[in-house]
């Protein structure tokens, strides 16, 4: 049975048979979301397939947690673990993207309450058994800049990040807290018939796992979709250490915001080769941007030879990668 036959039966037995049904989104993964409407209600299909990385068990659970702590993730309300399926609470159209591009005079507001979920996230004890990845493994992670990202433009791979899990050692491998992994303003709803934290909805969270205090806070500041204000970036800074009490916060915000950056590059380059999805490559000059922000702090200067060996993102760079898309076997 194919995946649409299968995520029908699902509907129906999940009694929403009879409604109408769109597209709703899709993202870098294999993960895809269709909206249901029926009469005056509405409901989200997420459809998962298994094997590829995203178990819906884990969004599920990952779900549960933060509802426990008064935040607000769609509720579950069904579910097809075997086949990949939930049908999920429709929380609405009002991402903080959409809503910014129209209101941006209210970006300090918003982000102001997502930072307090952070906050909230954070100060709560992280489900058990989350994966915790040392120091050299987020160094690994971010040799993605070379293997995908460099030898796109230039046919060599080659590059030594090594540096980079020093640099986290010395400046960002502090306790470890639950982070989200993806938090930004495609995934942040603003919810405002609720109350505080409550207020921001929750999307793409089954990643979540152990990690830095600032890894999530530089994922919504640094975002690679949109330009955050430098104000905006500060003040946000600022609320989240006088929530938390970071101290020598800066130098671990930096070495975060180049290790995500880093990867960040390679992951938009092999998504076009492998997956064909050449709209990332026009992000790429924005997280390139964000890199070299990052880059001219001083505590990263050990750094910098190492990333002086990445190609910068040109029209001509650019192009190169595009003429590649889709070209590559998984």
């Amino acid at each position: 049975m194919d995946r649409r036959a299968l995520s029908e039966a699902f509907v129906a037995k999940a009694g929403w048979g009879d409604a109408g049904r769109r597209f709703l989104a899709g993202d870098a993964s294999d993960r895809s979301y269709d909206r249901l409407v029926r009469g005056g209600a509405s409901a989200v299909l997420m459809d998962a397939p298994p094997g590829k990385g995203d178990d819906p068990a884990v969004f599920a659970a990952m779900a549960a947690h933060l509802a426990g702590l008064g935040l607000s993730p769609p509720r579950v309300l069904a579910a097809d673990y075997e086949n990949g399926f939930l049908l999920l609470e429709d929380l609405g159209d009002g991402l903080y993207a959409r809503l910014l591009q129209r209101e941006p005079e209210r970006e300090a507001e918003l982000y102001a309450a997502a930072v307090d979920v952070l906050v909230a996230v954070q100060a709560a004890p992280a489900p058990k058994g989350l994966p915790d990845l040392a120091a050299g493994d987020w160094a690994t992670a971010a040799e993605f800049a070379f293997g995908w990202y460099k030898r796109a433009v230039t046919g060599d791979g080659s590059g030594d990040l090594s540096v980079l899990a020093r640099l986290m050692r010395e400046h960002a491998d502090g306790p470890r807290v639950l982070i989200l992994r993806d938090y930004h303003a495609e995934n942040l709803l603003w919810l405002p018939d609720r109350q505080g934290v409550a207020r921001v909805g929750l999307l793409d969270f089954q990643l979540g796992q152990m990690g830095q205090a600032g890894y999530d806070l530089v994922s919504l500041l640094q975002d690679a979709r949109r330009d955050v204000s430098e104000a905006t970036e500060a003040a946000m800074i600022a609320r989240f250490v006088a929530a938390t009490g970071a101290r020598g916060f800066d130098a671990a915000y930096a070495v975060l915001g180049a290790q995500r950056a880093l990867r960040i590059l390679g992951i938009f380059a092999r998504l076009c080769l492998v997956a064909g999805k050449a709209g990332y490559v026009d992000l790429i000059p924005r997280v390139w941007g964000q890199l070299h922000r990052n880059l001219a702090h001083p505590a990263l200067a050990p750094l910098r030879a190492s990333c002086a060996l990445l190609p910068e993102p040109t029209p001509r760079n650019l192009q190169r990668i595009r003429a590649q898309c889709g070209t590559i076997s998984p």
